[in-house]
């Protein structure tokens, strides 16, 4: 990684990690929000999205928020998500990733989003929230 650090942004949304079965149709109920990640693998659907849109009987964690990485990141810059989540592991903050064509996401649970924040901030991030 280069020695500047990415500035990092709070989104306001709060989410939710569902499951689908690998074969369910992609709900409507996922597409909302200012955040939505979708994957599609031989074992499951797994769907991160606005939490207040998620039936009650789909199965899901709730209560995340989400740290976003401000880019573009070329794919050619070596360990942005590596040096974040070495920070919050060491504060032993869990994380779910998630990465785009231009930028990586770090999930955590909101009742840890604090502690997130103020350990990124320790380590030199400039974090917009």
């Amino acid at each position: 990684m280069t020695d500047t650090k990415p500035t990092l942004s709070c989104l306001s949304d709060t989410l939710a990690i569902c499951r689908l079965e690998p074969d369910a149709l992609l709900p409507s109920w996922a597409i909302p929000g200012e955040f939505t990640s979708i994957t599609r693998t031989a074992d499951e659907l797994s769907i991160v999205c606005r939490q207040a849109d998620v039936p009650a009987e789909i199965p899901c964690e709730k209560g995340y928020h989400c740290i976003k990485v401000e880019g573009p990141v070329a794919f050619t810059v070596i360990g942005v998500l590596s040096s974040l989540t070495a920070v919050l592991a060491r504060e032993g903050i869990s994380i779910f990733a998630v990465s785009t064509f231009d930028t990586d996401y770090i999930l955590v649970k909101k009742d840890q989003m604090d502690k997130a924040v103020q350990a990124l901030s320790q380590a030199g991030y400039h974090i917009n929230q």
